[in-house]
């Protein structure tokens, strides 16, 4: 019996089971013709656990470290503060590899896009030695910078060292992720962080704490893990490259250096890069000015953040599929089912997001309660969901129409939207809320609604103008 009869048949987990395994397995589905819908769930699924597995490492590190002491908690907090950069850089050209491949997957020249990808390892090592260089050089000299004490800098240099130094895993898995979503062969970049993750949380005990024949080197130990998990998930990557499994197939021709194509990238991806670094700078002057109202609203604050990041982890996933199924329709020359295929995928995001604001506003109080006891960060917690709450379904469709259009090449017309929606509105509006008004927090969750609400707006009005269809990359 074929898949497409099971599916018309039998019950609906059944058909449901079957289209997740579907999902998840290498297939050839034209995402270029046929159903959108189903287009979007294939992507989708594995798209949503891939950045699950994303999330799960930063927990499991700080989880194993925790056992150490505020020293080493502090040190990894603040070398994640310095890796924001570099997540900015794999990220934004995460978005400019996406984008080629998926062009050139859609017009079906299936080399050009392994030349892309070539290009994306050059890029990569290029960044990989910059950082690595910095990071060998100045470990402790940033983590002072940083505002670390000698304590902090004495247990935590090594941490920061050996992740900088290594800084390559990071940069490859992200940017051969990328290739590998653009070419439609989501599944293969999902079982690289499964497992890159569960590398990293297997040695994770074993290295900073010195179990069995294992070196003890405590807060070092779990960035030597983390650099091994991921560089094994980068190796996976490299090896179905050049074995021809999935759509694309590098071979040794596929890796000479094409000055014009990696001038390209870097000309898409700096959009990408400058999103990313508007939107964490918005966030680190919000968090300065909640700050302003005590240790409670941050701490509020700070839950309430992890608990939306994990909320939109499925909305993400939906995005990235978006933007995919964007650059292959139109590299085949078919822009209004490009179109098309965005609207829906904002109508799911929308439907799901509204669902996820109602529970968060209902049940806002017992949620944060599962985090802290403590009166004033409860208050805070539970008035930092239900504000932000309100506007999930906007935020879905903001989503959606900003990752087409970086998925179209169109990575700097975001950029442009961030700076007017965060810095120059949403910054000035939290400061005003909050202590003219006197809304104190509740003014700077406000102004988030407000601002995130107008870049929706403004994606809209920009998209239904069309300029992403004529995007050349």
């Amino acid at each position: 019996m074929t898949y497409e009869s099971t599916t018309r048949t039998g019950s609906l987990p059944a058909r449901l089971g079957n289209f997740v395994r579907e999902s998840l397995r290498e297939n050839r589905t034209d995402f270029t013709s046929g159903p959108i819908g189903r287009g979007l769930g294939l992507l989708a699924i594995p798209m949503m656990l891939e950045m699950a597995m994303e999330a799960v490492f930063a927990l499991a590190d700080i989880v194993f470290v925790s056992l150490l002491g505020t020293n080493a908690v502090a040190a990894v907090g603040l070398t994640e503060a310095l890796v924001t950069v570099l997540y900015a850089l794999a990220i934004g050209f995460g978005m400019g590899v996406t984008a080629m491949v998926s062009r050139r997957i859609g017009a079906r020249r299936f080399d050009d896009a392994a030349t892309v990808a070539g290009q994306a390892i050059w890029v990569g090592l290029g960044l990989a030695l910059a950082i690595a260089t910095v990071g060998l050089l100045w470990a402790e000299d940033l983590l002072e910078l940083m505002g670390a004490s000698d304590a902090v800098i004495a247990e935590g240099a090594g941490y920061t060292l050996v992740l900088l130094g290594g800084s390559g895993s990071i940069i490859f898995l992200f940017l051969l992720n990328a290739a590998f979503r653009g070419a439609g062969d989501a599944p293969i970049a999902l079982r690289a962080l499964v497992l890159a993750n569960g590398i990293n949380i297997v040695l994770d005990p074993l290295l900073i704490f010195g179990l069995g024949p294992f070196p003890e080197l405590g807060v070092t130990g779990a960035a030597v893990a983390t650099t091994i998990g991921r560089g094994t998930g980068v190796a996976y990557l490299a090896w179905t490259l050049f074995n021809g499994r999935g759509r694309l197939r590098l071979t040794l021709s596929s890796c000479r250096l094409v000055p014009s194509l990696v001038r390209r990238m870097v000309a898409i991806s700096i959009g990408g890069v400058g999103q990313f670094l508007i939107a964490t700078a918005s966030w680190i002057a919000i968090m300065r000015i909640v700050a302003l109202y005590g240790s409670a609203p941050v701490a509020a604050y700070t839950i309430a953040l992890r608990l939306i990041e994990f909320a939109l982890l499925p909305a993400w996933g939906l995005g990235n599929a978006a933007a995919t199924l964007v650059g292959q329709n139109l590299g085949a020359g078919k822009p209004d089912r490009a179109e098309q295929t965005v609207w829906r995928a904002a109508r799911y995001n929308a439907t799901f997001m509204l669902g996820v604001g109602i529970v968060l506003v209902l049940a806002a109080a017992p949620i944060v309660a599962l985090f802290s006891d403590d009166a004033d960060i409860l208050r805070h917690g539970t008035a930092c969901l239900r504000i932000l709450g309100i506007g999930y379904p906007l935020y879905a469709v903001g989503m959606i129409i900003i990752q087409a259009m970086n998925g179209a090449g169109d990575t700097r017309t975001p950029s442009v939207m961030n700076f007017v929606c965060f810095w120059l509105l949403q910054i000035p509006l939290a400061w005003t809320l909050a202590q003219a008004a006197g809304l104190g927090p509740s003014g700077v969750f406000w102004s988030i609604v407000i601002s995130e609400s107008m870049l929706t707006v403004l994606g809209v009005l920009v998209f239904r103008r069309g300029r992403w269809r004529s995007m050349t990359v």
